[in-house]
């Protein structure tokens, strides 16, 4: 994804690359090319900078978005947005005591046939059920076949936030099971079936496996939507009209979150909004992990309790002043 978003720079009108950071120094000065410094610290390159895309492995988004924020360096970050809820609360906490930005890039929320679909929903009035299916034989090799849960933590983000954006809605709870077939190259499981029911009482299904060969569904999945007044679908990005590339999603990504900078109004995908699309993610993993079904808000109130107890001084009066984790401002 580094070199995703390096070409995404590179073709950008708004922004020039500043520097690479990367712990290996040689690939930092691959990345850099001789044109612009490379290290192996933030700290060391944070003063010709105006912000971060951090677009480290998950296990590292925490460490270096908070290390930016410090800096005072806004971070446009890959998703997931951390590896736990407290992390993820102790950044949106960090984010509003420092006044710099955080967005998650969502990148998957700027495909083309997405507003269109969300405008035929809206035209069908309330929805019962929303479906996603999502089925890839992905081999990708890396970090992702050895983690516990490569489907849920790595990709189902995408369809969960999603959900939320269709919906103009956000969960209350969710029952889950993820397994393992046999035949899995995954050390984890890699098939999963969740169900999460929303506040305004709508359903949201997710039936997916990253080791599905034949019948390959789109990266979005196939999507299906039941209404007051109908049936609206939408496979994804498969129609040649509706078809972006990665570089056309990171790209937009990037506008927006420029667009946020300069207008001083979050985006969609501010750190405080995606909260809840991680919490769909962890608490369908936990679900899986129990066999039960989890309450939202007894994992988002656990949580932060979790980031109050850990935090600096100052970051523990930003937590403190939140009503709720469903109420941050």
């Amino acid at each position: 994804m580094g070199v995703e978003w390096l070409s995404a720079i590179a073709a950008s009108p708004d922004v020039t690359l500043a520097a690479v950071v990367d712990l290996d120094l040689a690939a930092a000065e691959r990345a850099a090319q001789g044109v612009v410094p490379s290290s192996t610290t933030l700290a060391s390159v944070a003063s010709g900078a105006d912000f971060v895309v951090n677009a480290t492995v998950p296990s590292a988004h925490f460490s270096v978005t908070a290390s930016a924020l410090r800096l005072g360096l806004p971070v446009l970050g890959e998703k997931p947005l951390t590896a736990t809820l407290p992390e993820a609360l102790t950044l949106a906490a960090l984010s509003s005591l420092t006044g710099s930005l955080f967005v998650v890039s969502q990148s998957r929320r700027f495909e083309r046939g997405l507003p269109s679909f969300k405008s035929r929903l809206s035209a069908l009035g309330p929805v019962g059920s929303l479906t996603t299916e999502f089925y890839r034989g992905a081999r990708f090799g890396g970090f992702r076949e050895t983690m516990a849960n490569p489907l849920l933590l790595d990709m189902a983000i995408h369809a969960f936030d999603t959900a939320r954006y269709l919906l103009d809605d956000d969960p209350v709870s969710v029952y889950c099971d993820a397994y393992n077939p046999s035949w899995s190259w995954y050390a984890g499981d890699a098939s999963a079936n969740a169900l999460f029911r929303f506040a305004s009482g709508a359903r949201y299904s997710y039936l997916a496996s990253w080791c599905a060969d034949g019948g390959d569904t789109s990266w979005n999945g196939n999507w299906r939507a039941v209404a007051a007044g109908g049936t609206a679908f939408w496979d994804g990005d498969r129609s040649p009209a509706d078809a972006n590339t990665l570089l056309d999603t990171i790209s937009a990504s990037l506008s927006v979150f420029v667009s946020s900078l300069r207008s001083g109004r979050p985006p969609a995908t501010a750190v405080r909004f995606n909260v809840m699309s991680l919490a769909m993610v962890l608490c369908a993993v936990e679900s899986a992990s129990t066999g039960l079904p989890v309450v939202i808000d007894d994992v988002l109130a656990s949580a932060h309790a979790a980031a109050l107890s850990a935090a600096s001084p100052d970051v523990a009066e930003v937590l403190r002043s939140w009503p709720s984790v469903r109420e941050m401002s």
